[in-house]
């Protein structure tokens, strides 16, 4: 099962993710983590990404695109994988649909987490993220059995910099513009489907199971 999960930040496309990839055994990859993976081994296109990023500088969509590429094609994507907010653009959705056709795959679902202004504002400002390992918590929706400490690891949690309400509802602009396209580009090809990401994580699962089982991939 090859899945692609798009969204506005905030949507619930991560918490979603890692609740799908424990389900059905499947590779949660984000974008932003594999780049991080990338840059921390200091290799290859790893270098490449990281000169932009130094610069505070946009990851070029080939370097973008090659580390996503190497990543798809280690062994444990073999049953399928996630994509979590990949590709952005539709150049990086047509070059995925390159590098997959390749690799004798494609992408089975394309779900769309549709969420309103009010609810991403409010779940990402209410976010806290482990500085050690990256898990993502809420203050409210998700709250870590300690405060301030993660479960997992037992690193300290901190608030984004970048989830304040201005920079948030700017964010979502820019999401917007950019992705509607690519929204048009999986509807074109008959892969995409529309789910509410207002719902609860339970919530929500349940009307994706379904999804999956309509489609006979579960």
């Amino acid at each position: 099962m090859n899945l692609i999960l798009l969204g506005p930040p905030g949507a619930g496309k991560g918490t979603q993710s890692a609740v799908l990839a424990e389900k059905y055994g499947l590779p949660h990859i984000s974008t932003g983590d594999i780049l991080r993976e990338s840059v921390k081994a200091g290799q290859g296109l790893g270098l490449k990404a990281k000169e932009y990023m130094d610069k505070g500088a946009l990851v070029p969509d080939e370097v973008v695109m090659g580390i996503a590429a190497d990543r798809l094609k280690q062994p444990d994507t073999k049953k399928g994988f996630i994509l979590d907010g990949f590709p952005r653009t539709i150049a990086q959705g047509e070059n995925l649909d390159k590098e997959l056709n390749k690799m004798g795959r494609g992408i089975d679902l394309v779900l769309y987490f549709a969420t309103s202004t009010d609810v991403a504002i409010e779940r990402l400002t209410g976010r806290r993220v482990c500085k050690s390992c990256g898990f993502n918590y809420h203050i409210k929706n998700i709250p870590p059995k300690k405060d301030g400490i993660c479960d997992k690891c037992g690193g300290p949690l901190i608030h984004r910099v970048d989830d304040n309400e201005a920079t948030v509802r700017n964010r979502l602009k820019v999401y917007e513009d950019q992705t509607k396209p690519l929204i048009d580009y999986y509807t074109k090809q008959g892969t995409l489907k529309k789910v509410s990401g207002d719902m609860g994580v339970d919530e929500l699962f349940k009307v994706l199971s379904k999804l999956f089982k309509e489609a006979k991939l579960a």
